[in-house]
């Protein structure tokens, strides 16, 4: 892997802004997203530092965000590591906190700062979840109604609503309990790998919040990337096997293989590799304390009465 150091770079000629928080963004074969993103990130007023990791395999990116104002620093890991990016960008930092955008997001001005003074204002707090808009109208994530309406209890010593879900590229996470449940899972590599943190954050004593607040904007290219739906469905029934009661697993299990047998699209995929991981994450397996696992219930009920619900 190679790390390029801002070394060189002019910085943005402005006052000091929050030392608190660093913005990591992980990007792939997006260089226009990307430079949009950093322009937006280089005129906040917080001005962040910015890491940005590279999952290309070329050097197009490198060469268009050469000198950006907003880059700290740029790592290349050499290859697509997925949302494994995110924890190579989290033990870089040197701020307390971290928040996240991925090449087509960034913050809403005053965002960062509020965040940051949730965490400090909450010791137990790990992660806290932004409201995220989508697109040049500002439409609302679907998402955001869901982690809104969360029926899990709202607890003293966290401000917003407790969840065990977010959007990976609208979330601010406290550095040191990140690395202490060992961010992002290695298995999942990318797609729906949110829920599976918020548990071992969860597990671990630290607090998961939405905190609609916090804006993030979301500017996704036309359609996306393809094969996420397929991912989304193997790395559903990878967490529930490394995470929750067999029974459970099995549940999700069945669903999938009824699915590939239906010739639902991604289906016959995803139930391949899950079955290709399953060994490992029979391996890494650890079930969730009494009181997260009862949390994760609520939230399966709650996402079965309603159509396409997600548990988070």
């Amino acid at each position: 892997m190679s790390t390029e150091p801002a070394a060189g770079r002019v910085r943005r000629p402005t006052a000091p802004g929050d030392t608190r928080i660093t913005v990591a963004v992980i990007t792939r074969d997006r260089s226009v997203s990307l430079l949009r993103t950093l322009d937006a990130l280089a005129a906040l007023p917080e001005q962040p530092p910015v890491i940005v990791v590279d999952n290309s395999r070329h050097e197009t990116t490198r060469r268009t965000v050469a000198g950006h104002p907003a880059i700290s620093r740029l790592l290349r890991p050499g290859a697509n590591t997925g949302a494994l990016g995110r924890n190579l960008a989290v033990r870089h930092a040197r701020t307390p906190y971290v928040a996240f955008s991925d090449d087509d997001s960034w913050w809403d001005p005053g965002s960062l700062t509020r965040a940051a003074d949730l965490l400090d204002g909450h010791p137990r707090l790990g992660l806290l979840a932004a409201r995220t808009l989508v697109g040049d109208e500002a439409v609302e994530d679907p998402l955001n109604a869901v982690l809104a309406a969360s029926p899990l209890p709202t607890e003293p010593d966290l401000p917003g609503r407790p969840v065990l879900g977010f959007l990976g590229c609208a979330c601010v996470v406290r550095r040191e309990a990140f690395l202490d449940v060992g961010g992002y899972h290695p298995l999942l590599f990318f797609g729906g790998e949110e829920t599976l943190l918020a548990y071992d954050l969860s597990a671990a004593g630290w607090g998961v919040a939405y905190e609609p607040t916090l804006r993030a904007r979301h500017h996704p290219e036309g359609h996306g990337r393809s094969g996420r739906s397929f991912l989304v469905r193997r790395n559903h029934v990878l967490t529930t096997c490394l995470r929750r009661p067999w029974p459970v697993a099995l549940r999700a299990g069945t669903g999938l293989a009824l699915a590939a047998a239906a010739g639902r699209p991604g289906a016959r995929r995803a139930l391949k590799e899950t079955v290709a991981r399953f060994p490992a994450a029979v391996a890494g397996r650890r079930t969730l304390p009494p009181r997260v696992e009862h949390a994760a219930r609520l939230l399966d009920r709650d996402a079965a009465g309603r159509p396409g619900g997600d548990a988070r």
